[in-house]
């Protein structure tokens, strides 16, 4: 770790120089083999807030100067919408909750090695909570690992799930309100150029009809899609809305019309709009562990990405209908989502579960230890210690996260080796093998 801005000013120096107006790194090798390593660790760690700001700063700067840069994939999914590329593959979006230097540095290894275009690295509103990573520290985590991997090129950064809570909002809405936009502000602060806002927690199935049961799900997310308008100065954003709640009532055609009727008519014309929308198909976020260990089996509708997704292209031309809480499908379907024209899917617990499974015993087991000490209001009646476990263990990532850092590189291989795997299976089951040169003629 670097402990001074003097020592970070030596960096600046060995690797990076300024030729006219044009930053150009001078020892990329040097610069990749272990200064990188430096200085994201003195980025997330270091106790003095400037230094810790400076070392953001140089990672920043580095990855431009090689050609690293945020990007939108709204241009790209609005040319889906209107035909002009084919639905062929669906983006996988990789939730890092933990490990999140190392795990993207497998991901830009294999955007790399099998030249993939669309690949979206993002968090969500609640992960940030309780994984200790708030926008800019996973973005520069994320870039410093594309740095390291020798990538170059796009790198699509998400704001996952910036959920309206609905008690707070039924409570207050104005301070409801005020909670986004700050969330907002930061997100796009820290260089994030896709953004998921998630009013679905408002929709009232109570009601008689479908306008009055979206009303304030669309109502809510074209305000906050103005709000995002009124902030980006790099292009355009891309935005997503969300008409199914995760874990609730399968999404409908017509469910989806009503919202983007009163979407669009509340939005307007003078600003860009949504280019995806989430759907519910039966999933949940995490799956659900079974008394027996098992996870129990999900009745996901494909109809239902089929039906909603069309309506989406052919009606609104947008790039289609997202699919979230996937990661703990059994592996044979997930071939099936680029046959039904999914544009994008949301992974995390898989993923979360392949670290548990596979980090030192010692450090699982202090982990557990941690969780049972400091979560117990969560332990739900009926649950057994291994399901209290399992959906909650999540919550030791934040106190954790350093420690985890520090794992040797021999204590991560296993981990990597596993993530590894799994991520090569997953790109070419969604079919994004080769798609880099599709999608950078739009971003």
């Amino acid at each position: 770790m670097y402990t001074s801005i003097d020592e970070l000013q030596q960096v600046v120096t060995g690797v990076l120089r300024l030729d006219g107006n044009t930053l150009r790194v001078t020892g990329e090798q040097t610069l990749r083999e272990k200064t990188i390593d430096d200085l994201v660790f003195t980025a997330m760690f270091a106790a003095d807030q400037a230094v810790k700001a400076k070392a953001r700063s140089l990672i920043r700067q580095l990855a431009e100067a090689l050609g690293i840069r945020s990007s939108s994939l709204h241009h790209y999914y609005l040319a889906i919408g209107k035909g002009e590329v084919p639905t062929t593959s669906t983006v996988p979006a990789i939730n890092i909750r933990t490990l999140t230097y190392d795990t993207a540095r497998v991901l830009f290894k294999l955007k790399r090695e099998l030249s993939i275009g669309p690949l979206i690295v993002e968090i969500a509103r609640s992960e940030m909570g309780y994984t200790y990573q708030r926008p800019d520290d996973y973005a520069v985590a994320v870039l410093a690992a594309a740095i390291k991997e020798g990538y170059s090129g796009p790198v699509f950064l998400q704001g996952d799930h910036a959920q309206v809570n609905a008690r707070r909002y039924t409570e207050d809405p104005a301070a409801e309100t005020l909670q986004m936009k700050r969330l907002i502000q930061e997100t796009i602060d820290a260089d994030f150029h896709n953004i998921d806002i998630d009013a679905s927690t408002l929709v009232d199935l109570s009601k008689g009809t479908l306008d009055e049961q979206q009303v304030e799900n669309y109502r809510v997310t074209a305000a906050f899609t103005e709000y995002i308008r009124s902030l980006e100065t790099k292009g355009t954003i891309s935005v997503g809305a969300e008409i199914g709640h995760i874990g609730g009532k399968n999404s409908t055609p017509e469910e989806l019309e009503a919202f983007l009727e009163g979407y669009n008519k509340a939005l307007g014309n003078s600003v860009p709009g949504i280019s995806k929308i989430s759907v519910q198909t039966g999933t949940s976020h995490g799956g659900i562990l079974l008394p027996d260990g098992s996870i129990a089996d999900v009745q996901l509708d494909f109809s239902v990405l089929d039906n909603t997704g069309r309506v989406a292209r052919e009606k609104y031309h947008i790039g289609g209908v997202v699919q979230h809480g996937a990661s703990t499908l059994p592996n044979e379907l997930f071939d099936q989502f680029p046959k039904h024209k999914t544009l994008e899917i949301h992974l995390a617990t898989g993923f979360q579960n392949i670290i548990y499974d596979t980090m030192p015993d010692a450090l699982r087991q202090d982990m557990y230890q941690w969780v049972e000490n400091n979560r117990q209001e969560e332990w739900e009646a009926g649950l057994n210690r291994e399901q209290f476990l399992y959906t909650t263990r999540k919550k030791a990532f934040g106190p954790f996260r350093q420690r985890l850092w520090e794992l040797s590189e021999q204590e991560k291989q296993p981990i990597k080796e596993h993530l590894e795997q799994q991520f090569r299976f997953l790109f070419e089951k969604l079919n994004v093998v080769n798609t880099r040169e599709a999608v950078e003629k739009y971003v």
